[in-house]
């Protein structure tokens, strides 16, 4: 059975917002690890289309970045939308039904799948269904944005954490 994780870059106060700032070096080579891992990633329509820009190649694009495109364009990607309707390649579409697909989901899939963005896994926490929260905390007051969790949730478990590179530290967290 597969396991949903909520992980994002967050500023010290909270705030999510990948324009604000981005990962080191050393922690993009993380994210690509962390990519080739995954089961899958679900998405949001927002979150999914940011993603998008990994589908096509870049002039300006290093070793790193081709290497992050490969694995997320390889990986099997779940869009969770009434607005779209179609979504690129490796891709599936997901409308009605959020907590019947997702349970199927888990149900069908083993290791771990991404979910991406603080609305999605708004909704998915309500539903019970976040097993993972992971946060990369940053350095970076922000002061305004969104916020990680979009909503109150119950208390949480903290289960590692860890120096990712010099100014990054990854946090996980469970339901407690």
């Amino acid at each position: 059975m597969a396991k949903l994780v909520f992980g994002m870059n967050q500023s010290l106060d909270g705030y999510v917002d990948h324009m604000a700032f981005g990962p080191s070096p050393t922690l993009f080579r993380h994210f690509i690890e962390s990519t080739r891992q995954q089961a899958g990633s679900v998405y949001g329509r927002v979150m999914y289309e940011i993603m998008r820009y990994w589908d096509e190649d870049h002039p300006e694009w290093g070793a790193d970045e081709h290497a992050f495109a490969a694995a997320w364009r390889s990986q099997p990607k779940w869009v969770v939308s009434r607005s779209l309707t179609s979504v690129g390649p490796n891709a599936t579409l997901v409308k009605g039904d959020l907590e019947g697909a997702m349970r199927a989901l888990k149900a069908e899939r083993d290791g771990e799948i991404e979910a991406a963005g603080p609305n999605l896994a708004r909704s998915l926490t309500e539903l019970g269904l976040i097993d993972e929260y992971i946060i990369y905390l940053h350095p970076v007051v922000l002061g305004h944005g969104a916020p990680y969790f979009a909503a109150p949730r119950p208390p949480l478990r903290l289960l590692s954490q860890d120096l990712i590179d010099e100014n990054v530290i990854r946090l996980v967290y469970v339901p407690d």
